[in-house]
């Protein structure tokens, strides 16, 4: 049987290290400790979110399965960059079955999945307003971005929202397809009303 401490370093965390819990975003290993909890001794990673103003401890037997993973190599982030300036996918079901979607996508901790919510959901000044829950999980999913891109690019959050804007940017805008598919259903609803004259 391995311990906890070969785990632990199998998956090659140190402290010091910045890190990404998938349910809290980038976080930084601040120690390495060993508690002993109900007899037994246990190696925890202590994570802290300095945004969120939290403290982690992850067991490090568990740091795998929970799904906490290194920052993203340069060529994911360019990778969830082009994502981004992508056309937006958004799918015909209900919006609480997309909700749990994007909400899943989101604490997967995978960059490209959060890249995915962020284009799916954003709106330039020229769309509609985005409904109160729309709006969270658009705002939840680019601040994991953000801060996973300017630790990643040794950047500030600032700079990596701009990145991130410049992105959204050279998409296809959504309101132009909206717009012409609005246009299209009028005119079927024309002919209809043409046929039955």
């Amino acid at each position: 049987m391995t311990t906890p401490k070969k785990t632990g370093k199998t998956l090659g965390f140190k402290a010091g290290e910045a890190i990404v819990y998938p349910a809290h975003g980038v976080g930084q290993i601040t120690a390495i400790e060993e508690q002993e909890i109900a007899g037994f001794k246990l190696e925890l990673y202590v994570v802290s979110f300095e945004k969120d103003k939290m403290v982690l401890r992850v067991p490090t037997a568990k740091a795998a399965t929970v799904g906490m993973r290194k920052l993203a190599e340069p060529d994911l982030v360019k990778k969830a960059l082009d994502t981004m300036s992508g056309r937006a996918r958004v799918k015909r079901t209900m919006w609480s079955r997309r909700a749990q979607e994007y909400e899943a996508k989101i604490n997967s901790g995978d960059l490209i999945s959060i890249a995915e919510v962020v284009r799916d959901l954003y709106r330039s000044d020229a769309q509609p307003e985005q409904s109160y829950s729309e709006r969270q999980l658009y705002e939840a999913a680019l601040d994991r971005v953000v801060r996973e891109i300017s630790s990643v690019n040794k950047i500030t959050e600032t700079e990596a929202f701009k990145l991130i804007e410049a992105s959204l940017a050279k998409s296809p805008r959504r309101a132009k397809g909206e717009a012409a598919e609005a246009e299209a259903e009028a005119n079927d609803g024309d002919d209809l009303q043409e046929e039955a004259a």
